[in-house]
């Protein structure tokens, strides 16, 4: 059975930082792009950010590029993602997924793999 289980959520303040981690069991992903998604009440998920199998190429969501970083390691099959200098409009339930590519991907639909979420709730 193949599950993807973050960890690393919870209450920080504007401008504070958190660490959410992700690790994948029931298979290896190191040959596919892993990526991170955000849904915030009442509000479609969207992309956070994306990385290729090798980890060498990244992509981000304009309004996160600079103050979040993915990171993986391929020997553990996790995926992170270091959130700084976090803002109230970062509040949201976060999800890692798996994708069915090599190649970062931006779009859902290239996920087939998904995380059932952990909580970021970022106080004013």
């Amino acid at each position: 059975q193949v599950q993807l289980v973050e960890s690393g959520g919870g209450l920080v303040q504007a401008g504070g930082s958190l660490r959410l981690s992700c690790a994948a069991s029931g298979r290896t992903f190191s040959s596919r792009a892993l990526g991170w998604f955000r849904q915030a009440p009442e509000k479609e998920r969207e992309f956070v950010a994306t990385i290729n199998w090798s980890g060498r190429m990244t992509y981000y969501a304009d309004s996160v590029k600079g103050r979040f970083t993915i990171s993986r390691d391929n020997a553990k099959n996790t995926v992170d993602l270091q959130m700084n200098s976090l803002k109230p409009e970062d509040t949201a339930v976060y999800y890692c997924a798996a994708g069915s590519i090599n190649y970062p991907a931006k779009a859902l639909s290239f996920y087939d793999y998904w995380g059932q979420g952990t909580q970021v709730t970022v106080s004013s």
